[in-house]
């Protein structure tokens, strides 16, 4: 036995390393192939799982769509509405006396609300591509125009846009564009209205409906000579402006 039994430790340690075998080179590039097609393996088997739960999906996607669907609320009520502006025996319960010869829009040019302002104006694009003379009444502009409506609707507190045709109450944004999508609403305004030339516009105002007033020069006052003040000009509305002869006649 030695005296130094540190010695007599690493060289048991050295004899158990020496004893254990050396893989060749051949033997390492098998075993890092073997490793490699392993995870391949799983890598593919994972891919072919994925596209089996893909492919099912989209069968029963299509299966899904096929069927036909029950009709939702919102298009009973839009097909309720077109049924009622095509049929002349049915009577809504809006009408707007003065305008069974024309397409009547409620909107508003102001952005103090987004999603109305882009509402009105999609609707606006939507009649004008119908290339037919539709009667904006922009409410912003005159107070009267918000007035005529609720007076029409029976409401005091009513969303915009709201359309009429042939003084028939149609709908809002949502109801329009759901005709438009099914092309029930050039059934209604294609029958009976007149096309417009590509590109008009009035002469005028310009199709923004509305002109100065010539007399307080939309200062919406007039100087009084008799009484030596400036009074309310009675001819215009709010903003000093007239609507277009023209255009609202």
């Amino acid at each position: 036995m030695s005296r130094f039994p540190f010695f007599n430790r690493s060289n048991t340690i050295h004899s158990e390393q020496s004893q254990k075998p050396y893989l060749t080179q051949s033997q390492l590039s098998l075993d890092r192939s073997g490793s490699l097609n392993r995870f391949y393996g799983s890598a593919e088997s994972a891919k072919t799982s994925i596209r089996g739960k893909m492919v099912r999906k989209l069968c029963t996607l299509f299966e899904s769509s096929s069927k036909k669907a029950p009709e939702s609320e919102f298009q009973s009520e839009s097909k309720a509405h077109w049924e009622s502006c095509t049929t002349t025996t049915t009577t809504t319960p809006f009408r707007l006396s003065g305008t069974e010869e024309r397409i009547v829009v409620y909107l508003t040019s102001l952005r103090g609300v987004r999603r109305t302002f882009e509402d009105c104006n999609a609707v606006r694009m939507i009649l004008k591509g119908f290339r037919v003379w539709v009667d904006e009444r922009d409410v912003s502009m005159d107070i009267a125009y918000r007035e005529e409506l609720q007076r029409a609707l029976g409401e005091s507190h009513v969303a915009l846009p709201q359309v009429f045709v042939r003084g028939k109450y149609v709908g809002g944004a949502e109801v329009i564009k759901h005709l438009f999508e099914t092309g029930e609403l050039a059934k209604i305004i294609l029958e009976g209205f007149p096309n417009l030339k590509p590109g008009f516009v009035c002469e005028h105002c310009g199709d923004a409906r509305f002109l100065p007033c010539e007399n307080c020069s939309g200062s919406r006052k007039v100087f009084d000579e008799d009484e030596g003040c400036l009074k309310r000009c009675l001819e215009c509305n709010e903003n000093g402006l007239l609507r277009c002869p023209y255009c609202c006649s």
